[in-house]
């Protein structure tokens, strides 16, 4: 998940530094891996109303797709956020690798649970 059309805006990443120090180590990008083999990983992301995934890196390409919608925060290790709204079915295919990571957290911010697929492409 990466930036995209939304509400932005600016926190204070002090508040999470303990989590952001130890982020670029943290490749638990779900909420449990579902499916791991030498050439994918695949995880659920399952966040219930309230609940926030802690800081971790992607940095490998990876695709999401929404099997629950709502609404989510996400914020970014440079200190920016955005809050949108996630449809059922919605896709997104991101490219990193380990001199491009993407370093982020997600939470709930709606009301109803808030439910992807997340599959890393090893190779």
């Amino acid at each position: 998940m990466g930036p995209g059309d939304g509400e932005r805006g600016t926190f204070d990443p002090d508040r999470y530094a303990d989590e952001l120090r130890v982020a670029p180590a943290n490749r638990q990008i779900g909420t449990s891996l579902w499916f791991e083999n030498d050439h994918v990983r695949v995880f659920e992301v399952r966040l219930a109303p309230g609940e926030r995934g802690p800081f971790h890196v992607h940095d490998a390409t990876y695709f999401w797709t929404v099997v629950e919608p709502g609404r989510g925060l996400q914020r970014f290790a440079d200190g920016t956020y955005v809050v949108r709204d996630y449809a059922l079915g919605e896709t997104r295919y991101l490219a990193h690798s380990p001199g491009d990571p993407l370093i982020h957290d997600l939470e709930n911010v709606g009301d109803t649970t808030l439910r992807f697929v997340t599959v890393e492409l090893k190779r």
